[in-house]
C-alpha cells in the first residue's frame, strides 16, 4: 500500500526535478518531508474522518485532488508553451511552502482515503503511518534526482510536459474515484 501511495508523489517530485538547475541536499530533504510527512498524516486524518464523517468526506476527496492538480498542472503547461517562461535562473525556488504545500496535499489524498481502510484491514495504524511516510520520501527522493536528470536531458520546455502530469494524474485520481 506505501509503495502504491507514494507513486502520485514521486511523479510530481520528477516534475519539481526538472524545474532544478542545481539539486542540493535541502531539495532532497523538503521533498521527503513534505510529501513523505502529508503521507503519513493524511492516513491518520483519514481514520478520523472516516470514523467522523464517512461517506460524506468520500464523496469530495477525488474532486479536491483533481481540481488542486488540474489547477497547478495548467499553469505549468501555460508557462511551458507560452512566451512568459524565464530562464531556469531567474525562474524562483520550486520549493517554496506555497508551491509544495498544494502539492503534498493533492498528492496525499488518495492517503487520507486509504486511512479510512486501515482499520478494515486490521492494519497497526503507527506502523502503517511510519511505514507510508518513509516509502513516500524514499521515492520521491529519487524521483527528483531522475527528474532532474530527464530535466538537463530535455531542456526547460519540459515544464509543459510536468503540467500535463499533473493534470493526468488529477484525472486518473478522478476517474479511479468515479468508477469505483
Amino acid at each position: 500500500m506505501a509503495v502504491g501511495l507514494a507513486m502520485d508523489a514521486a511523479a510530481v517530485a520528477v516534475v519539481r526535478g526538472t524545474l532544478t538547475p542545481v539539486l542540493r541536499l535541502r531539495h532532497f530533504l523538503l521533498v521527503g518531508l513534505y510529501f513523505g510527512g502529508f503521507q503519513a498524516l493524511m492516513p491518520l486524518a483519514g481514520y478520523w474522518a472516516g470514523a467522523q464523517a464517512g461517506d460524506r468526506f468520500a464523496a469530495w476527496d477525488h474532486w479536491i485532488a483533481f481540481v488542486l492538480l488540474g489547477v497547478i498542472g495548467a499553469k505549468m503547461i501555460h508557462e511551458g508553451v507560452s512566451g512568459e517562461l524565464q530562464p531556469v535562473a531567474t525562474a524562483g525556488d520550486p520549493f517554496t511552502p506555497r508551491t509544495m504545500l498544494p502539492l503534498a496535499l493533492a498528492t496525499s489524498i488518495d492517503a487520507l482515503a486509504a486511512g479510512a481502510t486501515l482499520p478494515m484491514l486490521g492494519a497497526p495504524l503507527v506502523l502503517s503511518i511510519t511505514t507510508i511516510g518513509i516509502v513516500t520520501a524514499l521515492l520521491a527522493a529519487a524521483g527528483l534526482a531522475l527528474g532532474r536528470r530527464f530535466g538537463a536531458m530535455l531542456g526547460r520546455r519540459f515544464d509543459a510536459v510536468g503540467g500535463v502530469v499533473l493534470v493526468l494524474l488529477g484525472t486518473k485520481i478522478l476517474i479511479q474515484h468515479l468508477t469505483a
